[in-house]
């Protein structure tokens, strides 16, 4: 069978969730970092531990949705999601008691704190929002949200505005001094395409349009700040999708990416990864990725750093398969590591070559300039790494060909090579 009838490295799978493989690798990976001299031996662990946060404890993200009635949380979700996850209200409020829930998706889950509007009437003559203010406290003092979202029309931000936000500052007080926690928020203004003219389509570039969705931003930033709410951003979205047998047959989804990135900006290390799989947007797997990869190309670089000339070239080995098949996660795959080796051998590069080519520079560059190979060796580690991280980039994320993608590693490993890798990883 031919190597292209072989890729993409379909439904082979151990599964990205063989947490025991993964461990085997970070742990090869720090007895190797553990020969090093410090520096740079603890700047090194300190990436391997952010790798251990991304990938070995990562966990489903947890999202406060918090709005008044017809606000457009259900619609949301569903567009974050890229599925339809939640029921949409057209008529009749959908949300009852402030209650947590699991989003299912094909690619993974988020954990929801869904609350009644603020403002909504649900129970007979009793309701009032100081009773939903209470249930939801009861819902966040076991469970605390990672990021809050708090959702306002675009025509309503001049409509009891001040006082939505004070009862979200109580919510986010309760919050700190339950949990020591400062959750971040993200103000959106829901329903831009409500707004004149409804006739401009995203990416709504129209001067009217555009003038009136910066009105209803700065309107929203006003209010935020006169209650002095901090870590907080402002997003303006459209979020309307119309589906059929659970297939979204259109939408006109606008800076939903936007509102992605900020979450997986702001996320604690361990459910960023699963955010960013979930949503499915290139930019935010793309951004996920790359910051595996620095991480792995930094490791690496200092792996190679050390004079052991046998050796080391295992644990960078490991850290490379291991790089690729977390990518392959972010892009919704489960790979096997056969098939991380396989891709690899795809792009041209195997154990073999990377050892003759690491041993080589460094014996040419001790010949050269006498105690300089571990810094050669460490650059080609570095940029080699790097490369292999792009070229998964290119074909997991971005749905290169196999070509291209053995096109960005040649391109970037060059790139990288000329740069030479971060002191921190070369330094002894």
């Amino acid at each position: 069978m031919g190597l292209q009838k072989r890729l993409p490295f379909a439904k082979r799978t151990l599964g990205m969730r063989d947490d025991e493989a993964l461990k085997r690798i970070l742990e090869l990976v720090d007895a190797a970092v553990s020969r090093l001299p410090n520096p740079p031996r603890e700047s090194i662990r300190r990436k391997i531990d952010e790798l251990r946060r991304l990938v070995m404890e990562s966990r489903p993200p947890q999202l406060m949705i918090l709005g008044r009635r017809g606000a457009g949380k259900s619609s949301l979700i569903n567009a974050i999601c890229g599925e339809k996850v939640a029921q949409t209200g057209a008529v009749l409020s959908q949300t009852g008691k402030p209650v947590w829930y699991v989003a299912e998706t094909s690619r993974g889950t988020i954990r929801i704190l869904d609350t009644r509007g603020l403002g909504d009437k649900t129970k007979p003559e009793s309701a009032n929002f100081q009773d939903c203010l209470e249930e939801i406290k009861d819902a966040v003092a076991s469970e605390v949200p990672d990021a809050m979202l708090f959702l306002c029309k675009a025509k309503e931000v001049d409509s009891r505005i001040s006082e939505d936000v004070e009862n979200l500052k109580e919510i986010r007080s309760f919050i700190k001094a339950k949990h020591q926690y400062d959750a971040p928020v993200a103000g959106l203004v829901t329903q831009v395409d409500e707004l004149d003219p409804k006739r401009v389509d995203p990416p709504y570039e129209n001067q009217e349009k555009q003038a009136n969705i910066q009105t209803a931003v700065g309107a929203l930033e006003s209010a935020f700040r006169q209650d002095q709410i901090d870590l907080m951003r402002v997003i303006p979205v459209s979020a309307y999708a119309e589906y059929q047998n659970g297939k979204r047959m259109y939408d006109n989804y606008w800076n939903i990416d936007k509102v992605v990135e900020y979450l997986v900006e702001v996320l604690p290390k361990e459910a960023q990864l699963q955010m960013a799989r979930i949503a499915k947007i290139r930019s935010v797997q793309t951004s996920m990725a790359r910051t595996v990869v620095a991480a792995t190309a930094t490791i690496c670089a200092g792996i190679a750093a050390t004079p052991i000339p046998v050796a080391d070239i295992f644990p960078i080995t490991a850290a490379q398969i291991g790089m690729i098949v977390t990518i392959g996660y972010i892009s919704g795959r489960e790979l096997s590591y056969d098939a991380a080796k396989e891709f690899l051998v795809a792009i041209g590069v195997n154990v073999g070559a990377a050892f003759v080519l690491r041993e080589a520079a460094r014996a040419l560059i001790k010949f050269v300039f006498p105690g300089g190979g571990n810094v050669i060796s460490a650059g080609v580690a570095f940029a080699g790494t790097w490369g292999i991280g792009e070229a998964a980039i290119a074909y997991f994320i971005q749905g290169k060909s196999i070509e291209e993608a053995k096109r960005r590693f040649d391109d970037t490993r060059k790139k990288k090579g000329e740069e030479g890798p971060p002191g921190e990883a070369v330094s002894a």
